[in-house]
Protein backbone atom coordinates (compact mmCIF):
# COMPACT_ATOMS: atom_id res chain seq x y z
CA UNK A 1 0.00 0.00 0.00
CA UNK A 2 1.13 3.46 -0.79
CA UNK A 3 2.50 6.11 2.03
CA UNK A 4 1.57 8.99 0.54
CA UNK A 5 -0.85 10.08 -2.39
CA UNK A 6 -1.21 13.13 -3.92
CA UNK A 7 -4.54 14.42 -5.02
CA UNK A 8 -4.45 16.23 -8.44
CA UNK A 9 -8.03 18.29 -7.94
CA UNK A 10 -9.59 20.21 -5.68
CA UNK A 11 -13.31 20.84 -3.69
CA UNK A 12 -15.52 18.21 -2.59
CA UNK A 13 -13.83 15.25 -4.43
CA UNK A 14 -10.26 16.09 -3.17
CA UNK A 15 -11.86 15.87 0.54
CA UNK A 16 -13.59 12.78 -0.50
CA UNK A 17 -10.49 11.19 -1.38
CA UNK A 18 -8.70 12.81 1.53
CA UNK A 19 -10.88 10.79 3.09
CA UNK A 20 -10.44 7.26 2.13
CA UNK A 21 -7.20 7.75 2.56
CA UNK A 22 -7.13 8.70 5.98
CA UNK A 23 -8.89 5.62 6.43
CA UNK A 24 -6.33 3.13 4.65
CA UNK A 25 -3.41 5.05 6.89
CA UNK A 26 -2.20 6.58 3.62
CA UNK A 27 -0.98 10.70 3.78
CA UNK A 28 -2.00 13.26 1.63
CA UNK A 29 -0.95 15.86 -0.36
CA UNK A 30 -3.38 18.83 -1.45
CA UNK A 31 -2.30 20.76 -5.13
CA UNK A 32 -4.04 24.70 -5.12
CA UNK A 33 -4.37 27.81 -7.06
CA UNK A 34 -3.22 30.68 -5.10
CA UNK A 35 -7.23 31.60 -5.02
CA UNK A 36 -7.71 28.71 -3.53
CA UNK A 37 -5.32 28.35 -0.65
CA UNK A 38 -7.87 29.02 1.95
CA UNK A 39 -9.94 25.59 0.66
CA UNK A 40 -11.18 22.71 2.61
CA UNK A 41 -8.87 20.50 0.88
CA UNK A 42 -6.18 22.36 1.24
CA UNK A 43 -7.07 22.43 5.16
CA UNK A 44 -7.25 18.73 5.42
CA UNK A 45 -4.40 17.14 3.84
CA UNK A 46 -1.37 16.29 5.46
CA UNK A 47 0.29 18.81 2.79
CA UNK A 48 -0.09 21.38 0.37
CA UNK A 49 1.66 22.84 -2.87
CA UNK A 50 0.53 25.81 -4.61
CA UNK A 51 0.70 24.76 -8.38
CA UNK A 52 -0.07 27.76 -9.84
CA UNK A 53 -2.48 31.17 -10.56
CA UNK A 54 -6.51 30.99 -10.34
CA UNK A 55 -6.49 29.79 -14.24
CA UNK A 56 -7.59 25.92 -14.36
CA UNK A 57 -5.28 25.96 -17.65
CA UNK A 58 -2.25 27.46 -15.41
CA UNK A 59 -2.62 25.16 -12.37
CA UNK A 60 -4.98 22.67 -12.11
CA UNK A 61 -4.71 21.27 -16.01
CA UNK A 62 -0.60 21.98 -15.22
CA UNK A 63 0.94 18.91 -15.40
CA UNK A 64 4.44 20.30 -15.36
CA UNK A 65 3.48 21.66 -11.73
CA UNK A 66 1.68 18.60 -10.54
CA UNK A 67 4.41 16.10 -11.12
CA UNK A 68 7.16 18.63 -9.87
CA UNK A 69 4.80 18.91 -6.75
CA UNK A 70 4.77 15.31 -6.44
CA UNK A 71 8.88 15.34 -6.61
CA UNK A 72 8.33 17.99 -4.22
CA UNK A 73 6.77 16.23 -1.59
CA UNK A 74 7.82 12.09 -2.35
CA UNK A 75 4.10 11.23 -3.35
CA UNK A 76 4.40 7.96 -4.65
CA UNK A 77 1.03 7.80 -6.76
CA UNK A 78 -1.54 10.61 -8.05
CA UNK A 79 -5.24 10.47 -6.99
CA UNK A 80 -6.89 12.48 -10.54
CA UNK A 81 -10.88 12.38 -8.77
CA UNK A 82 -13.08 13.67 -11.76
CA UNK A 83 -12.75 16.53 -13.67
CA UNK A 84 -9.63 18.30 -14.43
CA UNK A 85 -7.04 15.81 -15.86
CA UNK A 86 -8.71 13.02 -14.90
CA UNK A 87 -9.35 10.99 -18.35
CA UNK A 88 -6.33 12.49 -19.49
CA UNK A 89 -4.07 9.86 -21.29
CA UNK A 90 -1.13 12.29 -21.48
CA UNK A 91 -1.11 12.89 -17.55
CA UNK A 92 -1.53 9.23 -16.96
CA UNK A 93 1.41 8.43 -19.30
CA UNK A 94 3.65 11.11 -18.31
CA UNK A 95 2.65 10.31 -13.73
CA UNK A 96 4.22 6.51 -14.88
CA UNK A 97 7.19 8.12 -16.58
CA UNK A 98 8.25 9.78 -12.94
CA UNK A 99 7.62 6.74 -11.21
CA UNK A 100 4.22 7.14 -9.72
CA UNK A 101 0.99 5.30 -9.36
CA UNK A 102 -1.50 6.93 -11.41
CA UNK A 103 -4.82 5.95 -9.26
CA UNK A 104 -7.52 4.78 -12.34
CA UNK A 105 -7.42 2.74 -15.50
CA UNK A 106 -4.55 2.33 -17.75
CA UNK A 107 -3.19 5.07 -20.28
CA UNK A 108 -4.14 2.78 -22.64
CA UNK A 109 -7.57 2.41 -21.88
CA UNK A 110 -7.93 6.00 -21.27
CA UNK A 111 -6.80 6.29 -24.68
CA UNK A 112 -8.95 4.01 -26.31
CA UNK A 113 -12.43 5.01 -24.54
CA UNK A 114 -11.45 8.80 -24.47
CA UNK A 115 -11.78 8.25 -28.44
CA UNK A 116 -15.78 7.98 -28.65
CA UNK A 117 -15.67 6.78 -32.30
CA UNK A 118 -13.22 4.02 -31.35
CA UNK A 119 -14.78 2.56 -28.29
CA UNK A 120 -18.46 2.41 -30.19
CA UNK A 121 -17.01 0.01 -32.80
CA UNK A 122 -15.44 -2.13 -30.23
CA UNK A 123 -18.82 -2.35 -28.09
CA UNK A 124 -20.46 -2.73 -31.94
CA UNK A 125 -18.08 -5.75 -32.48
CA UNK A 126 -19.06 -7.58 -29.20
CA UNK A 127 -22.03 -7.80 -29.60
CA UNK A 128 -23.18 -4.56 -27.36
CA UNK A 129 -26.18 -2.66 -29.15
CA UNK A 130 -24.18 0.82 -30.11
CA UNK A 131 -26.71 3.89 -31.68
CA UNK A 132 -27.15 4.16 -34.85
CA UNK A 133 -24.66 6.77 -36.57
CA UNK A 134 -21.33 7.66 -38.48
CA UNK A 135 -18.74 4.94 -38.55
CA UNK A 136 -15.75 7.70 -38.40
CA UNK A 137 -15.01 10.76 -37.67
CA UNK A 138 -16.78 13.48 -39.74
CA UNK A 139 -14.82 16.06 -41.43
CA UNK A 140 -17.19 18.15 -43.42
CA UNK A 141 -20.53 19.57 -43.42
CA UNK A 142 -21.38 17.83 -46.95
CA UNK A 143 -20.43 14.70 -44.82
CA UNK A 144 -22.51 15.53 -42.06
CA UNK A 145 -25.62 16.25 -43.99
CA UNK A 146 -25.06 12.79 -46.35
CA UNK A 147 -24.80 10.87 -42.70
CA UNK A 148 -27.55 12.83 -41.02
CA UNK A 149 -29.97 12.30 -44.21
CA UNK A 150 -29.04 8.94 -44.44
CA UNK A 151 -30.14 8.05 -40.66
CA UNK A 152 -32.73 10.44 -40.41
CA UNK A 153 -33.64 13.56 -38.26
CA UNK A 154 -33.35 14.17 -35.24
CA UNK A 155 -29.55 13.44 -35.27
CA UNK A 156 -26.88 14.58 -32.31
CA UNK A 157 -24.01 15.89 -32.58
CA UNK A 158 -20.41 14.65 -30.52
CA UNK A 159 -17.03 15.54 -29.37
CA UNK A 160 -14.75 12.10 -30.08
CA UNK A 161 -13.29 13.20 -27.28
CA UNK A 162 -16.24 14.68 -25.34
CA UNK A 163 -17.27 14.78 -21.51
CA UNK A 164 -19.58 16.55 -19.33
CA UNK A 165 -22.15 17.50 -21.88
CA UNK A 166 -19.74 19.74 -24.14
CA UNK A 167 -19.10 19.43 -27.41
CA UNK A 168 -22.68 18.42 -27.73
CA UNK A 169 -25.43 19.82 -30.16
CA UNK A 170 -28.79 17.85 -31.16
CA UNK A 171 -29.82 18.77 -34.74
CA UNK A 172 -33.66 18.45 -35.57
CA UNK A 173 -33.83 19.35 -39.92
CA UNK A 174 -31.24 19.95 -42.34
CA UNK A 175 -31.54 23.98 -41.82
CA UNK A 176 -29.94 23.66 -38.27
CA UNK A 177 -27.21 21.27 -39.35
CA UNK A 178 -24.45 23.76 -40.36
CA UNK A 179 -24.16 26.02 -37.65
CA UNK A 180 -24.82 23.17 -35.28
CA UNK A 181 -21.53 21.41 -37.20
CA UNK A 182 -19.77 24.62 -36.61
CA UNK A 183 -20.67 25.42 -33.09
CA UNK A 184 -20.22 21.56 -31.55
CA UNK A 185 -16.77 21.64 -33.85
CA UNK A 186 -15.12 24.69 -32.31
CA UNK A 187 -16.62 23.72 -28.69
CA UNK A 188 -14.57 20.08 -28.71
CA UNK A 189 -11.76 22.22 -30.16
CA UNK A 190 -11.70 24.47 -26.97
CA UNK A 191 -12.60 21.96 -23.85
CA UNK A 192 -10.40 18.72 -25.37
CA UNK A 193 -8.17 20.10 -28.04
CA UNK A 194 -9.63 17.58 -30.73
CA UNK A 195 -12.36 19.08 -32.83
CA UNK A 196 -13.16 15.74 -34.38
CA UNK A 197 -17.11 15.22 -33.97
CA UNK A 198 -19.30 12.49 -35.05
CA UNK A 199 -23.38 12.10 -35.99
CA UNK A 200 -25.84 9.85 -34.14
CA UNK A 201 -29.53 9.26 -34.05
CA UNK A 202 -31.16 11.12 -31.62
CA UNK A 203 -33.29 8.82 -29.68
CA UNK A 204 -36.26 10.92 -28.63
CA UNK A 205 -36.95 10.57 -25.02
CA UNK A 206 -34.62 8.79 -23.43
CA UNK A 207 -33.28 7.62 -19.98
CA UNK A 208 -29.81 8.23 -19.03
CA UNK A 209 -28.59 4.34 -17.07
CA UNK A 210 -25.03 4.29 -16.01
CA UNK A 211 -23.29 1.26 -14.52
CA UNK A 212 -20.72 1.40 -11.85
CA UNK A 213 -17.94 -0.73 -12.98
CA UNK A 214 -14.75 -1.95 -10.28
CA UNK A 215 -12.05 -4.22 -12.64
CA UNK A 216 -8.51 -5.28 -10.82
CA UNK A 217 -5.18 -5.48 -12.68
CA UNK A 218 -6.20 -9.57 -12.79
CA UNK A 219 -8.78 -9.44 -15.07
CA UNK A 220 -11.51 -9.75 -11.96
CA UNK A 221 -14.56 -7.43 -12.92
CA UNK A 222 -17.58 -6.82 -11.36
CA UNK A 223 -20.75 -4.39 -11.53
CA UNK A 224 -22.04 -2.46 -9.02
CA UNK A 225 -25.62 -1.69 -10.32
CA UNK A 226 -27.09 1.36 -12.32
CA UNK A 227 -27.91 4.66 -11.38
CA UNK A 228 -30.65 6.77 -13.46
CA UNK A 229 -29.47 10.02 -14.26
CA UNK A 230 -32.10 11.43 -16.60
CA UNK A 231 -32.85 14.59 -14.21
CA UNK A 232 -30.55 16.74 -16.76
CA UNK A 233 -30.36 20.48 -17.52
CA UNK A 234 -28.37 20.90 -20.70
CA UNK A 235 -26.77 17.81 -20.44
CA UNK A 236 -25.52 18.16 -16.56
CA UNK A 237 -27.11 15.67 -14.10
CA UNK A 238 -28.81 17.55 -11.84
CA UNK A 239 -30.50 14.27 -9.55
CA UNK A 240 -28.96 10.81 -9.59
CA UNK A 241 -30.58 7.63 -7.93
CA UNK A 242 -30.06 4.07 -7.46
CA UNK A 243 -31.46 1.71 -8.83
CA UNK A 244 -33.83 3.35 -11.43
CA UNK A 245 -37.26 3.38 -11.03
CA UNK A 246 -37.62 1.62 -15.32
CA UNK A 247 -35.00 -0.58 -14.73
CA UNK A 248 -36.36 -4.86 -13.63
CA UNK A 249 -33.74 -7.74 -12.19
CA UNK A 250 -33.69 -8.87 -16.06
CA UNK A 251 -33.23 -5.63 -17.72
CA UNK A 252 -30.47 -4.88 -14.27
CA UNK A 253 -28.75 -8.40 -15.64
CA UNK A 254 -28.43 -7.58 -18.77
CA UNK A 255 -27.06 -4.02 -18.39
CA UNK A 256 -24.72 -5.64 -15.88
CA UNK A 257 -23.42 -7.89 -18.11
CA UNK A 258 -22.93 -5.78 -21.13
CA UNK A 259 -20.90 -3.31 -19.28
CA UNK A 260 -18.71 -6.13 -17.67
CA UNK A 261 -17.93 -7.53 -21.11
CA UNK A 262 -17.38 -4.23 -22.28
CA UNK A 263 -14.94 -3.40 -19.49
CA UNK A 264 -12.96 -6.92 -20.01
CA UNK A 265 -13.06 -6.05 -24.22
CA UNK A 266 -10.59 -3.66 -22.94
CA UNK A 267 -8.47 -4.38 -20.71
CA UNK A 268 -10.18 -2.28 -18.09
CA UNK A 269 -9.07 -1.99 -14.21
CA UNK A 270 -9.69 0.84 -11.38
CA UNK A 271 -13.07 2.41 -11.07
CA UNK A 272 -15.36 3.34 -14.24
CA UNK A 273 -18.49 4.36 -15.69
CA UNK A 274 -20.48 2.68 -19.01
CA UNK A 275 -23.02 4.79 -19.76
CA UNK A 276 -26.62 3.91 -21.56
CA UNK A 277 -29.49 5.58 -23.01
CA UNK A 278 -32.42 3.52 -22.43
CA UNK A 279 -35.29 4.04 -25.25
CA UNK A 280 -39.36 4.20 -24.20
CA UNK A 281 -39.26 0.42 -25.16
CA UNK A 282 -36.00 -0.31 -22.74
CA UNK A 283 -34.02 -1.22 -25.07
CA UNK A 284 -30.36 0.23 -24.20
CA UNK A 285 -27.74 1.62 -26.62
CA UNK A 286 -24.02 2.28 -25.32
CA UNK A 287 -22.95 5.44 -24.93
CA UNK A 288 -19.40 5.98 -23.92
CA UNK A 289 -17.64 5.04 -20.46
CA UNK A 290 -16.04 7.64 -17.99
CA UNK A 291 -12.86 5.99 -17.04
CA UNK A 292 -12.39 8.03 -13.59
CA UNK A 293 -14.95 7.82 -10.65
CA UNK A 294 -18.26 9.75 -10.97
CA UNK A 295 -19.41 12.90 -9.05
CA UNK A 296 -22.25 10.40 -8.33
CA UNK A 297 -20.39 7.64 -7.03
CA UNK A 298 -21.65 7.96 -3.84
CA UNK A 299 -25.22 6.65 -4.12
CA UNK A 300 -23.96 3.51 -5.19
CA UNK A 301 -21.58 3.17 -2.16
CA UNK A 302 -24.77 3.75 0.06
CA UNK A 303 -26.67 0.39 -1.76
CA UNK A 304 -23.89 -1.68 -2.24
CA UNK A 305 -21.82 -0.97 1.00
CA UNK A 306 -18.63 -0.92 -1.45
CA UNK A 307 -16.49 2.21 -0.93
CA UNK A 308 -15.37 2.86 -4.24
CA UNK A 309 -12.73 5.51 -3.67
CA UNK A 310 -11.13 3.37 -1.56
CA UNK A 311 -11.32 0.48 -3.83
CA UNK A 312 -9.78 2.62 -6.31
CA UNK A 313 -6.56 2.78 -4.18
CA UNK A 314 -6.24 -0.61 -3.36
CA UNK A 315 -6.85 -1.63 -6.97
CA UNK A 316 -3.81 0.92 -8.08
CA UNK A 317 -1.40 -1.04 -5.01
CA UNK A 318 -2.07 -4.30 -6.63
CA UNK A 319 -4.53 -5.94 -4.78
CA UNK A 320 -7.11 -8.04 -6.21
CA UNK A 321 -11.19 -7.53 -5.79
CA UNK A 322 -11.85 -9.31 -2.43
CA UNK A 323 -15.52 -9.25 -3.58
CA UNK A 324 -17.88 -11.77 -6.65
CA UNK A 325 -20.50 -10.16 -8.26
CA UNK A 326 -22.85 -13.27 -6.47
CA UNK A 327 -21.59 -11.73 -3.21
CA UNK A 328 -23.40 -8.18 -3.90
CA UNK A 329 -26.49 -7.57 -2.57
CA UNK A 330 -27.63 -4.35 -3.11
CA UNK A 331 -30.39 -2.72 -0.64
CA UNK A 332 -32.65 -0.27 -0.65
CA UNK A 333 -32.82 3.15 -2.01
CA UNK A 334 -30.55 5.86 -2.61
CA UNK A 335 -30.65 10.14 -4.06
CA UNK A 336 -28.42 12.54 -4.84
CA UNK A 337 -29.20 15.91 -5.32
CA UNK A 338 -26.40 18.05 -6.80
CA UNK A 339 -26.10 21.48 -5.14
CA UNK A 340 -24.69 24.40 -7.14
CA UNK A 341 -23.84 28.14 -6.48
CA UNK A 342 -26.94 29.46 -8.83
CA UNK A 343 -29.85 31.76 -9.53
CA UNK A 344 -32.57 29.40 -11.13
CA UNK A 345 -34.63 32.31 -11.54
CA UNK A 346 -31.54 33.99 -13.40
CA UNK A 347 -31.85 31.15 -15.67
CA UNK A 348 -29.51 29.62 -13.63
CA UNK A 349 -26.49 32.75 -13.56
CA UNK A 350 -23.57 31.37 -11.44
CA UNK A 351 -23.42 32.84 -7.71
CA UNK A 352 -20.27 33.08 -6.56
CA UNK A 353 -19.18 35.02 -3.43
CA UNK A 354 -18.61 34.58 0.49
CA UNK A 355 -20.35 32.08 2.47
CA UNK A 356 -21.78 33.72 5.63
CA UNK A 357 -23.10 31.13 7.33
CA UNK A 358 -23.77 27.05 6.61
CA UNK A 359 -25.58 24.37 8.37
CA UNK A 360 -25.28 21.00 6.72
CA UNK A 361 -27.97 18.44 7.05
CA UNK A 362 -27.15 15.36 9.27
CA UNK A 363 -29.01 12.43 10.28
CA UNK A 364 -29.81 8.29 9.68
CA UNK A 365 -29.27 7.55 6.18
CA UNK A 366 -27.81 11.18 5.23
CA UNK A 367 -24.60 11.69 3.91
CA UNK A 368 -23.49 14.87 2.34
CA UNK A 369 -20.04 15.33 0.17
CA UNK A 370 -19.09 18.98 0.15
CA UNK A 371 -15.67 21.14 0.96
CA UNK A 372 -17.63 24.56 2.04
CA UNK A 373 -17.57 26.14 5.51
CA UNK A 374 -18.89 29.53 6.77
CA UNK A 375 -16.31 32.57 5.63
CA UNK A 376 -15.64 30.25 2.37
CA UNK A 377 -15.24 31.62 -0.94
CA UNK A 378 -17.03 30.08 -3.88
CA UNK A 379 -14.62 31.01 -6.85
CA UNK A 380 -15.51 31.89 -10.26
CA UNK A 381 -13.53 30.07 -11.90
CA UNK A 382 -14.15 26.59 -11.57
CA UNK A 383 -17.15 24.16 -11.35
CA UNK A 384 -19.98 25.66 -9.02
CA UNK A 385 -21.52 22.84 -7.56
CA UNK A 386 -20.66 23.52 -3.74
CA UNK A 387 -21.94 19.93 -2.35
CA UNK A 388 -23.65 16.89 -2.91
CA UNK A 389 -26.53 15.74 -0.69
CA UNK A 390 -27.55 11.92 -0.76
CA UNK A 391 -29.84 10.11 1.58
CA UNK A 392 -30.87 6.18 1.91
CA UNK A 393 -33.60 4.58 2.79
CA UNK A 394 -35.72 1.10 1.90
CA UNK A 395 -38.15 2.33 -1.04
CA UNK A 396 -37.42 4.77 -3.29
CA UNK A 397 -40.44 6.15 -1.64
CA UNK A 398 -38.86 6.96 1.50
CA UNK A 399 -35.69 8.46 0.07
CA UNK A 400 -37.61 11.41 -1.88
CA UNK A 401 -38.95 12.06 1.75
CA UNK A 402 -35.83 11.93 3.17
CA UNK A 403 -34.24 14.24 0.68
CA UNK A 404 -37.30 16.65 1.16
CA UNK A 405 -35.96 16.79 4.75
CA UNK A 406 -32.65 17.34 3.95
CA UNK A 407 -32.94 19.94 1.98
CA UNK A 408 -35.02 21.69 3.82
CA UNK A 409 -32.87 21.75 7.20
CA UNK A 410 -29.74 22.87 4.19
CA UNK A 411 -28.54 26.47 5.19
CA UNK A 412 -26.47 28.58 2.80
CA UNK A 413 -26.28 32.38 3.60
CA UNK A 414 -24.34 35.32 1.98
CA UNK A 415 -24.44 33.33 -1.59
CA UNK A 416 -27.55 31.85 -3.99
CA UNK A 417 -28.27 28.08 -4.14
CA UNK A 418 -30.51 25.71 -6.52
CA UNK A 419 -31.78 23.90 -3.20
CA UNK A 420 -35.24 25.33 -3.40
CA UNK A 421 -35.44 24.56 -7.06
CA UNK A 422 -34.37 20.62 -6.18
CA UNK A 423 -37.26 20.86 -3.90
CA UNK A 424 -39.66 21.70 -6.40
CA UNK A 425 -38.17 18.46 -8.88
CA UNK A 426 -38.84 16.20 -6.47
CA UNK A 427 -42.09 17.72 -5.44
CA UNK A 428 -42.93 16.80 -9.64
CA UNK A 429 -46.01 14.61 -10.02
CA UNK A 430 -43.99 12.65 -13.13
CA UNK A 431 -40.92 12.56 -10.71
CA UNK A 432 -42.56 11.20 -7.87
CA UNK A 433 -43.70 8.51 -10.60
CA UNK A 434 -40.49 8.19 -11.86
CA UNK A 435 -42.03 9.05 -15.08
CA UNK A 436 -38.74 11.14 -16.34
CA UNK A 437 -36.10 11.10 -19.22
CA UNK A 438 -33.26 13.54 -20.38
CA UNK A 439 -35.94 16.47 -22.10
CA UNK A 440 -38.03 16.38 -18.74
CA UNK A 441 -36.56 19.58 -17.74
CA UNK A 442 -36.79 20.78 -20.87
CA UNK A 443 -40.49 20.33 -21.54
CA UNK A 444 -40.79 22.10 -17.92
CA UNK A 445 -39.27 25.12 -19.19
CA UNK A 446 -35.77 24.68 -18.14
Amino acid sequence: MFSKILIANRGEIAVRVIHACRELGIATVAVYSKEDRESLHVQLADEAVCIGPKEPKESYLNIKSILAACELTKAEAIHPGCGFLAENSKFAKMSELCGLKFIGPSVKAIKFLGDKIKAKQLVKQIGVPVVLGSEGAIKTKKEAKKVASEIGFPVIIKAKAGGGGKGIRIVNNKEELDSAFSLAQSEAGAYFGDDEIYIEKYIKNPRHVEVQILGDEFLNVLHLGERDCSVQRRNQKLIEETPSPAVDENLRRKLGTAAVKIARACGYYGAGTVEFLLDEKKNFYFMEVNTRVQVEHGITELVSGIDIVKSQIRIASGEKLKTKQKDLNFKGHSIECRINAEIPEKNFLPSPGVIRDVYIPTGNGVRVDHAIYSGYSVLPYYDNMIAKVMVYDATRKEAIAKMESSLAEFIVSGINTNIDFQLKILRNKDFLNGNVDIGFLERLGY
